[in-house]
């Protein structure tokens, strides 16, 4: 962290509770450049935000005022100071439901804990789109008011260019930004005035006490019904069955018409549209991070994506008729390209990291904890002696080191051993990820030679995914 970030937020913490900050805690960056921190006092703690974006700040901070004054559960504020981007809201854990889905679930279908919990989400997502929308003030909302003909086509084009160009989708310019056009005017007949949270999804939403509470609706802005319930249930890697996905939209449809009347027909034209173009944003942010930004685990959600768009493209008719855009998904689903992330469903994802602890631990990427990290520093160290200090644990000098240490295989083979063993429970109970981590002095020697150990460990014993990092080399390497 930047010191002067971390002076920010320390004087802001003192000023808020009287206490000075004992602990600084980086937590993991997901889909934005928002940076959370999550820091703890004598007795107060909190969630730290940084965020360079000012209007978006407001935007958060004048929404949560408002959802708190509606008694709807979301974090409270408790100091804020915009002109340093910076602000404290309430610390709601680290469980979010997609956490508790993966936890809970125990093969393909959901158990009736999980789906009574998502019943709840549903039922505070009536009252942000009834009670939420009463007195909203939409001029505080950013980049849109609204979820308009601009933010659609922003969206669309953001899925052509990012998700479509990248994986090499062949289109008719010309023909697609048509149909873009007269989709987003089908869109747009629903009726859309009503808050919309925007990114309605599974890492959104907390777990405490077994009750959801809400975050990251800074995007907000009036639009339809169907975009966030559909975001919800076709949120990729929560990988909602089909059959858990109709019974939850239909509760869905019965609490609302306990506010006001539905058109069950209407609602579900719609709503499958909104489905669509909810999908394609989210492969649009796939690609943008994965392909472009080169952050191989967003990679891993578009074979889930696709199961979702191959559902839609074969039960779902349109009143409309869009050809270039429904060839351009039929194309999609049928990639040889995008065939390589297509690995057989739950398969469990091992991320290797190796890294200095000099510049910090390792980001968990997955929400779920970030599993092992293993301290190497016990080791004999290459580092101290002249032959190897431009040399890392991937160059056979030092791999040849290693070998000859006694220490190096004691350590490695108790490590082996933990990791085995969870890597077993995780396969068994189709979970989808593990994190282990290698840490030395300077992530150079040790740690980069435990990591590609572990690799090759791992590959020989289970069928995985493999994905290896490290970091102060900044390699990454996919098995």
């Amino acid at each position: 962290m930047k010191k002067k970030i971390k002076e920010s937020i320390s004087k802001l913490f003192t000023q808020w509770c009287g206490e000075e900050i004992r602990e600084i805690k980086a937590l993991p960056e997901a889909g934005s450049y928002r940076k959370y921190f999550r820091i703890q006092g004598s007795s107060k703690s909190a969630i730290a935000v940084y965020n360079e974006d000012r209007k978006e700040n407001i935007a958060f901070l004048q929404f949560s005022k408002h959802f708190r004054e509606k008694n709807l559960p979301v974090p409270e504020i408790f100091a804020k100071n915009i002109d340093e981007n910076i602000y404290l809201q309430q610390d709601l854990g680290d469980t979010t439901l997609f956490a508790f889905i993966t936890d809970k679930r125990s093969g393909v279908e959901f158990s009736d804990e999980v789906i009574g919990l998502i019943k709840k989400v549903l039922d505070q997502l009536v009252n942000f789109q009834v009670l939420g929308t009463k007195g909203f003030d939409y001029s505080y909302c950013y980049p849109r008011s609204a979820f308009d003909k601009q933010s659609m086509m922003w969206d669309l084009n953001y899925f052509k260019y990012y998700f479509l160009k990248l994986a090499k989708i062949p289109f008719d310019e010309q023909n697609l930004e048509s149909d873009f056009l007269r989709f987003s005017d089908f869109l747009l007949e629903a009726d859309n005035h009503y808050f919309l949270y925007r990114d309605f999804q599974t890492r959104n939403i907390m777990i405490q006490n077994d009750e959801p509470y809400f975050i990251d609706y800074q995007g907000g802005r009036q639009g339809a019904l169907q975009y966030d319930l559909a975001s919800l249930l076709y949120d990729a890697k929560a990988d909602i069955p089909q059959e858990t996905r109709n019974e939850l939209r239909k509760y869905y449809i019965e609490k609302l018409s306990e506010h006001q009347l539905v058109d069950k027909e209407k609602f579900n034209n719609y709503y499958f549209g909104y489905a669509l173009i909810r999908i394609m944003q989210a492969m649009g942010a796939f690609g943008f991070r994965g392909f472009y930004e080169k952050k191989l685990h967003f990679l891993q959600s578009i074979p889930f994506a696709i199961q979702n768009l191959e559902y839609l493209l074969d039960t779902v008719q349109l009143p409309i008729e869009f050809p270039e855009l429904m060839k351009v998904l039929r194309l999609l689903t049928k990639s040889k390209e995008l065939k390589r992330f297509n690995n057989p469903k739950h398969k469990l994802t091992v991320t290797i990291n190796s890294f200095s602890y000099k510049k910090g631990l390792p980001v968990d990427k997955y929400g779920n904890g970030g599993g092992f990290i293993f301290d190497c520093r016990a080791v004999h160290n290459p580092g101290r002696y002249e032959k190897y200090l431009e040399l890392t644990g991937r160059d056979q000098d030092v791999i040849d080191f290693f070998e000859k240490e006694e220490e190096m295989h004691s350590f490695l083979e108790n490590a082996f051993k933990m990791i085995d063993q969870s890597v077993d429970k995780y396969i068994s109970r189709q979970f989808s990820n593990l994190m282990v981590s290698f840490g030395c002095t300077g992530g150079q020697h040790r740690s980069v030679y435990s990591a590609e150990k572990l690799s090759s460990h791992l590959k020989s014993k289970f069928d995985l995914n493999i994905i290896l990092e490290h970091r102060e080399q900044e390699l990454s390497f996919t098995y």
